[in-house]
């Protein structure tokens, strides 16, 4: 019995001393191994700017454009792109020719039709006056004279000299004489009917529309600047040939530019009029614009295999030395947040629709589920989860991935 308590104690013994050997093993170990070298910031509190950048395009306020008034050819150029011009200076003059000829005719045509209206308007021309006048002098001499006729057999026909047939025949002849002379007269009074006086009427505005477009384009065959400010092109050169509508100057006031911005569709919730916006041109490194949004877009175009939105931003002010027609980068701030507490958008991970971050605890990676807000190109707005002061990882030094409960060492 004493024999068996003895090897009892001895078991228990050697159990015991494995036991400590193990945990002297795995002590050694976690003291000896080495720490996966972590990047880590601090949870901290600052203002959050989200913007978004997009390219764009300088446009004129207000772009005035000079077009061809007809299909003709160029005779001179007076200007050169970039000249400032005054309202009313002559730019160019184009072959008018053809311009005169047409005035001509229209001229022409106007004299016409005042000629026709004042027929219509006064029984007609005063040749046709003239041949009215002797129509009625005409017959009344024939009424007159069947009239003598009759008066002459009714006395023959009281002596029984005259049958009643010769009166009647007389009477007829006087019936017909005098309706002749009244249809005569009332020719005389009423030639044109009051449907082709007004026909006459709107012939002459025709006609006088004409001369006044005829006219209009004449003066267009010399170009004069619309407004005052810069040429910036110029299309046409002497000699040219140019078709009716041809585009072949532009001017605007350099100090008076905009940029036509071209958002992502996916892009254009997050924008509205007012917005600031930051412009830079590659041209003048280090220089830049301010501005807001004056206008987002009714509807989205496809410009090759992007869908955008044309979104207007005015300039707070114009140094005159954006160009027409460049292009720009453009940069607008669609959300400002002060005092947000925030992380690194590299510390936060997802998985299944779940956001966390590994926060450091005690030289371990504890995983933290966060509620996030506001996210900008860098930082990510945490409702809750995190406090002020914690610690996050961001990444591995090696690229090996984060898991939680391993030992690390801090890189900041």
């Amino acid at each position: 019995m004493a024999q068996e308590r003895r090897q009892l104690d001895w078991r228990w013994i050697w159990i015991g001393a494995a036991i400590v050997v193990v945990l002297v093993f795995f002590a050694v170990r976690s003291l000896t191994r080495e720490r996966l070298q972590i990047r880590v910031m601090q949870v901290s509190r600052q203002e959050l700017v989200s913007v978004l950048s997009t390219n764009g395009r300088v446009e004129p306020e207000e772009n005035h454009e000079i077009h061809a008034p007809v299909t003709t050819t160029v005779r001179a150029v007076y200007v050169r792109p970039g000249d400032t011009v005054e309202a009313g200076k002559v730019l160019a003059v184009l072959d008018d020719v053809d311009t005169r000829a047409r005035v001509a005719a229209a001229e022409s045509g106007v004299r016409s039709a005042q000629v026709s209206l004042e027929a219509a308007t006064h029984n007609g021309t005063q040749e046709q006056q003239q041949a009215s006048a002797a129509d009625i002098a005409r017959a009344k001499l024939d009424r007159d004279q069947t009239e003598r006729d009759l008066n002459a057999l009714l006395k023959l026909q009281a002596t029984g000299a005259a049958s009643a047939s010769e009166v009647s025949g007389a009477k007829q002849r006087l019936a017909s004489a005098t309706a002749t002379l009244d249809a005569a007269e009332s020719s005389s009074r009423s030639r044109y009917s009051p449907a082709e006086v007004e026909r006459a009427r709107a012939a002459l505005a025709e006609a006088q529309a004409n001369l006044a477009a005829a006219r209009d384009t004449e003066e267009k065959m010399t170009v004069r600047a619309p407004a005052a400010g810069t040429v910036y092109s110029i299309d046409v050169q002497p000699t040219s040939f140019v078709e009716a509508g041809k585009l072949m100057m532009q001017i605007a006031n350099q100090q008076r530019m905009r940029v036509r911005a071209f958002f992502d569709e996916p892009d254009l919730g997050r924008v509205a009029e007012g917005q600031k916006v930051v412009v830079k041109w590659e041209a003048r490194l280090g220089h830049t614009w301010t501005g807001h949004i004056e206008r987002v877009p009714s509807t989205v175009i496809s410009t090759g295999s992007r869908n955008v939105g044309e979104v207007l931003v005015a300039l707070d002010s114009s140094d005159g030395e954006l160009l027409p027609d460049t292009n720009v980068t453009v940069t607008v701030t669609t959300s400002s947040q002060a005092n947000m507490l925030s992380i690194p958008r590299e510390a936060l991970r997802e998985e299944q629709e779940h956001e966390f971050v590994y926060r450091v605890v005690n030289h371990e990676l504890k995983r933290t589920p966060v509620v996030t807000g506001t996210i900008t190109q860098t930082l990510v707005a945490v409702l809750s989860g995190l406090n002020a002061g914690d610690t996050v990882a961001t990444g591995t030094i090696t690229g090996l991935p984060l898991q939680e409960g391993i030992p690390i060492k801090e890189v900041r």
